[in-house]
């Protein structure tokens, strides 16, 4: 279950900050409807309205769906045939597409309710026979992750709520079922319990949990965000669990401040390391699923200068692998841990000068004798068979190429699937186009060069769910101007089964619009090295004119931006275009891409200079490639790091940049956490130059055009302290800026009543304003 947590994140925030902007917008729109008796709005044109106060333009996925245990069919929450606003579980039979219902509406009823429930994620136990459902979901920190969980008999009875009595008034987290089904564990007050579902008693593996000792869970920063995951694993025998405890006194808590939900202010403690400072303590340990004492593993360096970043059982249930990182984050090693004595001896250790990436694509194969390992020990990022001793380590990929996978930052693995039987690994790669994604596969015996398996005319990203065997696989893929289209399909054929979600409604709304044409191109950097780019031109596009233009920028090495793939704010974007704008991006080095080791890793205790430049150099070349991008009118915006990176254009070129709008920015590198800004930027003890100069704060007074800033002050991820910072740097040298803070919002920005209505209004009339189009553009067109 908690594999799906981001997309239930997602989905809920989406759904979230949609409905509240529809629920401020609604007299604007009445507005719009009033007027519309004598101009009727023309449909080929997006307004703000459009876009961000209503569905007209909602994707729609399959985050519900999971591969049953042998991988011949697949479940799903559908909409209910007899029951209004409420979904039922459903199976489908892989090959034939034979739909059964497998627990009704009716049965979502839970006991004293009159309605179904609304499930917000669900788990089979292995043999199929109890469904585990997670509804209620709470937030924490950034995932909704705390919640009430319920257990039922497929076959019929009564749901029962999982915890025992203490359910009603603590929530439980990461709840999941035991190899056989007959137990579940779960987290509940930073503790670990087990319950027997067939007599309901609860056992506690640990009592020792408190506000500093957190047992059972665990985080880890995934895309520049601290985020908690489930920190337990059941042995493959359902015997023992390994967890991770932490120990996180002596870590300061960061204050947030509410202003606005009570009479007085109050403050919110989160604990938080910034760079440089202390880190938790993190240990694993091995306790009987019965209870009993914990024997903890005898892992070797000081655990606040050490990080124990995967812990999984190593194919049985005798030991467990773990895999460490120095706290410089230079040195990782896979080790193997004894489950009876806590004996640890290291397998295999990975060394760079610069960062070591975590390996989520560690599997067991050749029946627990070999396993399959990730690394750019050769300048790539390669897929090796290592021996359990770490005697043998061969190559299972070759070539001038990376693996690669988008949503590697959130833990995804680049490994999508396994066919033991047939003797082949599949994963993804884009060895010819670093904007593109595809499936290969290649030979575990190591025999041979990787095959693609996705089809030779199906240009975009292409991302794959394999199922448990390798027979099927649901593929995911999406062009930058076409939104996601799942199928099921054969492989390793690519067979499409059948289309599970096609977009139909959004993609005819699409092809209604007026749009003008998307090019993707590379220009070089001062040293001459090629830089990916996209850009969007206007309908209408007339060459001989200048167009202002709005880069959109991230630049750091949690994304790319350059990908041939459907994002979120192209339709922005595209509103943006249909006013006069053009529009492009430029991925500098330092970005994720997959051009090499070197590419990914010369940014190094430097974020900030060389990706900087680069995207200078790139915004210059374009301009002198494309005659029609107007020079003397550059605009820049960006979220997050993309934030950082729009401040530091401003203040490092402000002779190119004219205008920028900074959200939710770093602009002091010193201000961040631990183990993201020490992976690339060292410790700042040892590297105080690197962080002064790669901090946007440093050249505030450099700041020659117009600034936005804008900031949520609940951010818990990136603190609205910083930007608090900057405000005093720009009013210290008397530089003009516009500033606007959002009261307790995140990082997303997304929380309350029409904010990202309001959010996506204000920048698009400062763009208006501060860069406006040609006149003969109707710029207001896009605020109606």
């Amino acid at each position: 279950m908690p594999n799906t947590r981001r997309l239930t994140r997602l989905a809920r925030l989406t759904r979230l900050a949609l409905a509240a902007s529809l629920v401020l917008s609604a007299p604007s729109l009445g507005a719009q409807g009033a007027r519309a008796t004598t101009a009727r709005p023309d449909s080929s044109r997006l307004t703000l309205a459009r876009i961000f106060g209503s569905r007209e333009f909602a994707s729609h996925g399959t985050p519900s769906l999971r591969w049953t245990a042998n991988g011949k069919g697949y479940t799903a929450l559908e909409p209910s045939a007899t029951v209004p606003d409420a979904r039922e579980l459903v199976r489908y039979d892989a090959a034939s597409g034979r739909r059964d219902v497998v627990v009704s509406a009716q049965r979502l009823v839970m006991p004293g309710d009159s309605a179904p429930i609304d499930v917000d994620d669900y788990q089979f136990s292995p043999d199929g026979r109890r469904l585990l459902i997670f509804t209620n979901a709470q937030r924490v920190w950034r995932e909704y992750t705390r919640g009430d969980y319920w257990v039922l008999d497929v076959a019929g009875g009564t749901p029962r709520e999982l915890g025992g009595a203490a359910a009603k008034s603590d929530s439980l987290m990461f709840a999941k079922f035991s190899p056989n089904g007959d137990r579940i564990a779960f987290v509940r007050a930073n503790n670990l319990y087990v319950e027997n579902v067939a007599t309901g008693v609860v056992t506690p593996l640990t009592t020792d949990g408190s506000r500093t000792i957190i047992n059972g869970t665990f985080d880890w920063v995934y895309e520049e965000e601290l985020s908690l995951r489930d920190g337990f694993r059941w042995s493959p025998d359902g015997t023992h669990i390994a967890y991770w405890q932490l120990d996180d006194s002596g870590v300061r808590n960061f204050l947030l401040i509410d202003d606005t939900d009570s009479l007085y202010s109050y403050t919110i403690p989160i604990q938080y390391p910034k760079a440089g400072t202390t880190n938790s303590a993190a240990r694993v340990g091995v306790v009987s699923a019965s209870g009993g004492a914990t024997q903890w593993l005898a892992v070797p360096g000081d655990p606040r200068q050490h990080y124990v970043a995967r812990l999984e059982w190593a194919s049985g249930s005798n030991e467990v692998v773990l895999q460490q990182l120095d706290r410089r984050q230079h040195n990782l090693a896979v080790m193997l841990g004894d489950a009876r004595t806590g004996a640890v001896r290291t397998v295999l250790t990975e060394h760079d000068s610069t960062w070591v990436e975590v390996v989520d694509d560690l599997r067991w194969i050749d029946g627990g004798r070999q396993f399959t390992w990730v690394s750019e020990r050769d300048g790539w990022r390669q897929l090796y068979a290592v021996s359990r001793d770490g005697r043998s380590i061969r190559k299972l990929t070759t070539g001038a190429f990376d693996l690669q996978n988008p949503d590697a930052a959130f833990g995804d693995p680049y490994v999508v699937g396994v066919d033991s039987a047939a003797g082949w690994i599949y994963f993804t790669a884009s060895p010819d186009a670093p904007t593109q994604l595809y499936l290969y596969r290649a030979r575990l015996d190591g025999h041979g060069r990787a095959e693609r398996v996705t089809p030779k005319n199906e240009p975009g990203t292409h991302t794959y769910s394999v199922a448990p065997g390798g027979e099927f696989a649901i593929h995911e893929y999406s062009t930058f101007t076409t939104p996601r289209v799942y199928e099921l399909v054969r492989l390793p054929s690519h067979e499409v089964v059948r289309t599970l979600s096609d977009n139909a409604e959004l993609r005819a709304r699409l092809a209604s619009l007026d749009r003008g044409k998307v090019q993707f191109l590379r220009v070089p950097a001062r040293d001459g090295t090629l830089l990916d780019a996209w850009v969007m031109t206007p309908p209408g596009f007339d060459p001989s004119r200048k167009y202002p233009v709005l880069f959109t920028v991230y630049g750091e090495p949690a994304a790319q931006t350059v990908l041939d793939a459907w994002s979120g704010d192209y339709l922005w974007h595209l509103m943006l275009t249909q006013q006069g704008y053009v529009v492009a991006s430029i991925d500098n080095r330092g970005t994720p891409a997959p051009r090499g080791r070197a590419w990914r890793r010369s940014i190094y205790g430097a974020i900030g200079v060389l990706s900087s430049q680069d995207q200078a150099d790139g915004a210059r070349a374009l301009a002198k490639q494309l005659p029609f991008m107007d020079s003397t009118r550059i605009g820049v915006w960006g979220w997050s790091g993309g934030g950082s990176m729009t401040l530091n254009l401003m203040f490092r070129s402000p002779d190119l940049y004219k205008v920028g709008m900074s959200v939710a920015p770093v602009p002091d590198e010193r201000l961040y956490d631990t183990i993201y800004q020490e992976r690339y930027m060292g410790l700042p003890q040892e590297n105080p130059d690197g962080y002064r100069r790669g901090s946007p704060i440093t050249y505030a007074a450099n700041l020659r055009g117009d600034l936005l800033v804008v900031h949520g002050t609940g951010d818990d991820n990136v603190h609205y302290q910083g930007t608090e910072r900057l405000i005093n740097a720009l009013v210290a040298a008397d530089r003009p800026f516009t500033m606007m803070a959002y009261p307790n919002r995140s990082h997303c920005i997304c929380e309350g009543a029409g904010t990202r209505l309001h959010l996506y209004g204000l920048l698009t009339r400062y763009l208006e304003t501060h860069l406006p189009a040609s006149p003969t553009v109707e710029a207001a067109a896009g605020t109606q």
